[in-house]
Parts: structure tokens; sequence; C-alpha cells
């Protein structure tokens, strides 16, 4: 068989280009013939159908790239199976999806998003993100690379430290892990929080708000905003260094670095919803805190990146889930037991770092892959 990948490739750090690198990289390290292209490089695509021939064209993004990963492609005579990720609706392309033969969905929840938004879902199969498990793996706190992280991070001798990474703390739950923290006082032992967010146009109001978050709650001094590049390299290092990863995130298609957290053997707090219902287990590799509030739209302003003119205003009846927020009550609990007993954290690790090599290795990924296609 023989697989193009579209995807943004070459890949930058994100979470899309990571996910299309490892199946890519899996497809290779099984012995599938395959290559990878942009997904928007209309003339490396063209190139590829006409000499490589592919049996099949693997498109990684979401509803809004159906041009690039399903209509280019087509157009061609190619067999065009798209892997989705959801950003909380589906508002465009539906009878396009709807008439394909076969759509893979990172999760469930994913799955059940297409199907709440008028996509029939009998032809969608889940297939997870990848996690290379060699990489991200348990590292001592002796390594001297763990302990530059946690230097570079400005973790003190004595603080466990809580991570949470992603474009902007406040989409993977930072602003409800900081009000939880702000709760626990002295019952826990001396602690450093760290957002380890991007520096990006888009994010940076967020990020400010976020710092104004943690002054109003006279945390600052424990919380860091760490603003910069990183690569890939970095990545696993960064997990190892802290004792616990909070990820209760507010829209979450599949959560890679929750699952990139347990490969390192390290607890994850996240959400009851949405994928970490599929990727973590509640009591086992994370503790899971229960939906405080659920964020629902009306309406919403979209334009040609999602296939629409300029300014073209959409109407939600009913009006749609578009994100969740995780109740920092209970995040408080779970922070206070992990933080409080390292007997716990290191046997939340021990499952996390067990479940992710069971399941979510990039190899195992690529192989369910090449089954689905048949």
């Amino acid at each position: 068989m023989k697989i193009l990948v579209l995807y943004n490739y070459p890949p930058a750090p994100g979470g899309l280009s990571t996910q299309g690198d490892l199946l890519y990289k899996g497809l290779l390290e099984i012995g599938v013939d395959a290559h990878a292209t942009h997904l928007r490089s209309d003339l490396e695509k063209e190139w590829y159908y006409r000499w490589f021939k592919p049996d099949v064209v693997v498109g990684v993004g979401f509803w809004g790239d159906v041009p690039d990963i399903v209509l280019h492609p087509q157009r061609f005579g190619m067999r065009a199976v798209p892997w989705l990720l959801a950003d909380g609706y589906v508002a465009n392309y539906r009878d396009i999806l709807d008439g394909l033969p076969l759509m893979l969905v990172t999760s469930n929840w994913v799955r059940e998003t297409l199907v709440r938004d008028g996509i029939r879902g009998d032809h969608t199969v889940t297939l997870p993100v990848g996690c290379d498990t060699e990489h991200f793996i348990p590292r001592a706190p002796e390594d001297p690379r763990v302990r530059a992280a946690r230097d570079s991070l400005g973790v003190l001798p004595g603080e466990l430290l809580i991570l949470t990474v992603g474009g902007d703390a406040a989409s993977k739950g930072g602003r409800e892990v900081m009000e939880a923290l702000a709760t626990l006082g002295e019952e826990v032992p001396p602690w450093r929080y760290v957002c380890k967010v991007w520096p990006q146009e888009r994010t940076n109001i967020q990020n400010s708000l976020d710092a104004d978050l943690a002054r109003s709650l006279g945390i600052q001094d424990r919380v860091t905003f760490q603003t910069h590049f990183v690569s890939r390299d970095l990545m696993p290092f960064l997990l190892a260094a802290c004792d616990v990863y909070a990820g209760p995130s507010r829209l979450e298609g599949f959560g890679m670095p929750q699952v990139e957290a347990g490969a390192c053997g390290k607890p994850v707090i996240g959400i009851r919803a949405m994928a970490m219902l599929d990727t973590l287990v509640h009591g086992e590799t994370a503790l899971l805190a229960e939906v405080g509030q659920e964020i629902r739209i009306s309406g919403a302003v979209l334009g040609p990146e999602s296939g629409f003119e300029p300014g073209h205003h959409l109407v939600f009846d009913p009006p749609r889930i578009s994100d969740y927020r995780a109740s920092p009550q209970d995040i408080a609990v779970h922070l206070k037991r992990l933080l409080n007993d390292a007997d716990l954290r290191r046997r939340m690790g021990e499952a996390g770092r067990r479940r992710a090599v069971e399941h979510f290795d990039y190899r195992l990924v690529a192989r369910r892959l090449v089954e689905i296609l048949g």
C-alpha cells in the first residue's frame, strides 16, 4: 500500500504537525511505502499524485481544511481519507464529509461532535494520535538535562513543579488551575506553577490576562509564564522535570501533552469530558475534575479560512457547547492529593507510562491505520 500523508510538513512543534509527522514516521518504520507533503502545497501534492500514485491520501486537519485534504486529492482521482480533530463545532462542508466512505477522528468525542453537527457518523473510525514513547520516557531527577530544565524554568530546590503546556494557558485549563492553587494555602508542600506558552499574536492578549489573574489571586510569585518558542527536542525534558502535569483543557480533541506526560511517568490532572475520557483513566493514570461549566454559543462569524465569504454569520439553534470549564474545587482536591503523596504520583506515573506504550505508541497507530484502510 502506498500512502501520501498531508499535514503541516515539514513539521513545526504544534499539535497537528506532530500528529501528522508521527503517523508518517510510524508508516515508514513498519515498512509502508509513504511520502509526506504540506496540505496546502497544491503543486507538490499534484506532483506526488502523478508519479507516486498513492493508493490513499490521508490528510490531517479540521473541517476547515476539507478543500486541501479532501477536495484537492479527489479532483485528481485520489482516495481521500481525512483524519480530523474537532475545534468545537462543524460549520461547513457537511455534504462533502457525509459523502465520504471513510473518515478518521482522533477520539470518540470528536465523532460525537461530528454527529451532533449533522454528519452521519457511521463512516467514522477513531484513530488516536501517536506518542513517541522512545523519547517521552521517565527520567531520573538527577539527569543533568532534567535538572537543567527545572533550573531554566525557575524551579527552586524543594519546590514541586506543576506544568501546563499550550498556545496559551487558559485554553488548557490554566486559569482554573490557578484558582485551585490559590485556595491550597499551607496544606501542600512548596510548589511552582509553570505555564509554557507560545509567543504569538493570537495568544498574547490571553497570556497577559492570565498573568493578571495570577496577580489578582496573590500567587504571582509562584506562577511563571514561559513564553518561548521551543522544539520537540525539549518537550520530553520539560515534562520529565514536572511533578504533576495539569491539563484540564477547555477544548480537547485528543490531548497530546497529557498522553506524553503519562509516557514520561507523570500523573495528570484532566477534566472528565471530551477526549480525556479516551486517553486518561481516572484514579489510575490521572485525576479528572468534574465539569464546572459548559460554555454555549448561539452563533459565530467565520470567513474564507472556513469556506465562507468574509464576515459570514452562522446561527446555532439550539446553541452549541463550544468549550468546557473544569471545576476549580475539584482541581484543588486533586492537587492536594497529588502534591502531598509522592507514592501516589509514582503509581499514577507508572500506570500512565504503561497506558501510553500499550495504546498510543506511534507505530501501533500506524499499524492500526493500515488495518483500517484494508
